[in-house]
């Protein structure tokens, strides 16, 4: 059977955001505790006190928590160089027969160029595609008769080199893109590979993401 305390703690975890201001003593334990105090209640099959909830949140060990986080912070501070880029349009297409053939041709086409911009990433049923505003006429022309979900234009792209150590610390991804939640500023998209991360957003929003990114690796 789970006690009070297990099922507060995994309560708590859920929700990473709860758990890192709880750690900086910036959540009110009481208001909490009566917050999740129904959850609790049901995860247990009868009534919780208000008081005995208070003292399992006052009981979570932090030691762990802040461990992981010096080290991520430590791993955003080695962060690489960074690469704007503007004029960005995002496609997305449904996944058919046909389809590969065409990325084909689209890739062909933006190997002639260094001034093409171009990613493809390929889900179970769609297929995005990340194009400098430059190769979106020959993106309709070539995928003229796929079945178009989604095109957004005047995006643009920040390209953060990641130190080769973030496939060993966990969270590094949520250490930035944390930042970037708390500044209320939507993605677009995300595209990565093992040792770079492309974050995609609108234009407008380009010089915010820019800056929180450099406060990270300054501070």
């Amino acid at each position: 059977m789970k006690t009070i305390q297990e099922v507060v703690e995994s309560t708590i975890r859920k929700t990473p955001f709860i758990e890192e201001a709880l750690n900086e003593k910036l959540i009110n334990v009481s208001s909490l505790a009566r917050i999740i105090l129904p959850e609790v209640s049901t995860a247990l099959k009868k009534e919780v006190k208000v008081g005995a909830v208070m003292m399992a949140i006052n009981r979570l060990s932090p030691a762990s928590e802040l461990r992981i986080r010096k080290n991520i912070k430590k791993l955003a501070l080695d962060l690489g160089d960074v690469i704007v880029r503007s004029d960005l349009c995002d496609f997305t297409f449904k996944n058919t027969t046909s389809l590969l053939k065409e990325i084909a041709k689209i890739l062909m086409k933006s190997s002639e160029s260094s001034d093409y911009f171009l990613t493809v990433s390929q889900g179970i049923f769609e297929t995005n595609i990340v194009t400098s505003k430059n190769l979106e006429p020959f993106v309709n022309e070539i995928f003229e008769k796929e079945a178009l979900i989604s095109n957004v234009l005047d995006l643009a792209s920040i390209t953060i080199k990641l130190p080769k150590e973030n496939q060993e610390q966990s969270g590094i991804y949520y250490f930035i893109l944390k930042q970037l939640a708390w500044a209320d500023i939507p993605l677009q998209e995300i595209i990565s590979t093992t040792n770079e991360m492309t974050i995609v957003v609108k234009e407008e929003d380009i010089n915010q993401t820019f800056a929180i990114l450099m406060d990270m690796k300054l501070s």
